[in-house]
């Protein structure tokens, strides 16, 4: 990986990058250091403020420029993304070395367009996307065939733009992994998967992929060479058709959390069950009765993972529709009302997440009862009146590490630390984890 140093303010420059970027919008003069790999960016600026001797490369923007020296024309779009068609068409143009394109990633679509124009354009380039969702690009170098990338020392250049440090530690062979959502402000698997990646000596990036669709998901994720991801609200049920295969459990379950890219096949597997069970080890649940809150995904793996155990399973929904159809499914009864007979209440809704009701009346719960609040990381409305009322609580940080741990596996092969993903959600063992293993 070739790093372009970029700096967002006038600072020395960062000893062992070969290429330093030179805003003249921030530097007053072309430092010295600057060797003749490195680039000069004129932000607007006259080309004559470039001097003759200067031999490195010059960004002149989009604009036409005359010029002795070797240039790069670049385009922004801070909006978002052109189709790869309109990329080609933009950037085949002109009479400069290279051509450069960065644009505001919104959407697993315009990742794959970002592919797609790299692949297609015959000329030395660079393509980057913008933004969160934008930062895969930023990393692999090598899959869209550019010159160089970026890196910044001091402060960012560019909304997405990570460390030169981190650029040139990861570089081009890192595994890249993450996770699907939307939206995925909340989630803190990339804190507790960069942990177990860093604890078992794996160099890699766990990041969010917070898409408003899945479109081209399949096409990003081989395009791309991204080991695997976990998915999350809504799209553990719409990944399927995106996939080569699933599970045994997973198609059981009709839902799907983790994906693996084994050399271009994409398998999906379901580990929200392996999380339930950690969740709540300990629990007898054999002959007893429990409430399942909600309809999705999440919902299907614990409508799974609790009948497996033995346990009857009713379920409560704001969703007449689905929920009826997953009672026919699984053998499930539909619920409304109280929840005083129930041994065991699991929400799989994200309220307490989002603002909203549950869909069953908690009023009548009771100490002899336990609550499972899949919604972790913060004092629910529903783990806030079990804990009134003397209930015994399984917690959704439980689940996550769970899941989290077998989705591990599978990517690796190998056993993470536990310890390690539990130290990143600061989340202390309750007295039923200490000590085990999922």
């Amino acid at each position: 990986m070739r790093v372009c140093a970029a700096y967002g303010s006038e600072i020395p420059l960062r000893e062992g990058s070969e290429m330093h970027e030179i805003r003249l919008d921030v530097f007053k003069e072309i430092p010295a250091g600057a060797g003749d790999e490195s680039l000069v960016t004129l932000c607007g600026k006259d080309i004559s403020e470039v001097p003759d001797s200067f031999r490195g490369l010059v960004d002149v923007g989009d604009r036409e420029i005359a010029t002795e020296h070797r240039k790069i024309r670049s385009f922004h779009d801070f909006s978002g993304t052109p189709d790869a068609d309109s990329i080609v068409r933009m950037l085949s143009e002109g009479d400069q070395e290279i051509s450069k394109g960065a644009f505001y990633v919104r959407s697993f679509a315009d990742l794959a367009s970002i592919s797609e124009a790299a692949r297609r354009l015959g000329r030395k380039h660079v393509l980057l996307g913008m933004g969160e969702l934008g930062q895969i690009t930023r990393i692999r170098q090598g899959c869209l065939g550019n010159e160089f990338t970026f890196g910044y020392v001091g402060l960012p250049t560019a909304p997405g733009q990570l460390s030169a440090d981190e650029m040139e530690r990861l570089g081009d062979g890192c595994e890249i992994l993450g996770i699907v959502g939307h939206p995925l402000s909340h989630s803190k698997s990339p804190a507790m998967q960069g942990a177990a990646m860093a604890e078992a000596g794996i160099n890699g990036k766990y990041l969010a992929f917070d898409s408003p669709s899945l479109d081209a998901i399949e096409d990003v994720i081989r395009g791309y060479d991204v080991r695997g991801v976990n998915v999350t609200i809504p799209y553990k049920q719409q990944i399927i058709p995106h996939l080569d295969r699933i599970s045994e459990v997973a198609e059981d379950v009709g839902a799907v959390n983790t994906v693996a890219n084994r050399g271009g096949e994409l398998a999906g597997y379901n580990t929200d069950v392996r999380g339930i069970e950690y969740a709540l080890s300990g629990t007898d649940l054999k002959g007893s009765e429990s409430l399942v809150m909600g309809s999705g995904g999440a919902a299907r793996a614990a409508v799974y993972a609790l009948s497996e155990a033995g346990s009857r399973v009713s379920i409560a929904g704001r969703n007449r529709e689905t929920v009826s159809a997953l009672c026919r499914e699984f053998g499930a009864e539909p619920h409304s009302g109280g929840v005083s007979r129930f041994a065991l209440a699991v929400n799989c809704t994200p309220i307490g997440l989002v603002e909203g009701e549950y869909p069953a009346d908690l009023s009548d719960l009771h100490r002899e009862q336990t609550v499972f609040d899949m919604v972790y990381g913060r004092d629910t409305p529903l783990v806030s009146l079990a804990r009134s009322r003397g209930c015994r609580i399984a917690d959704g940080a439980d689940m996550l590490i769970g899941q989290g741990a077998e989705s591990f596996r599978i990517w690796f092969g190998k056993e993470p630390d536990i310890s390690a993903m539990r130290r990143a959600l600061r989340w202390p063992a309750s007295a039923s984890q200490a000590g085990r293993f999922p």
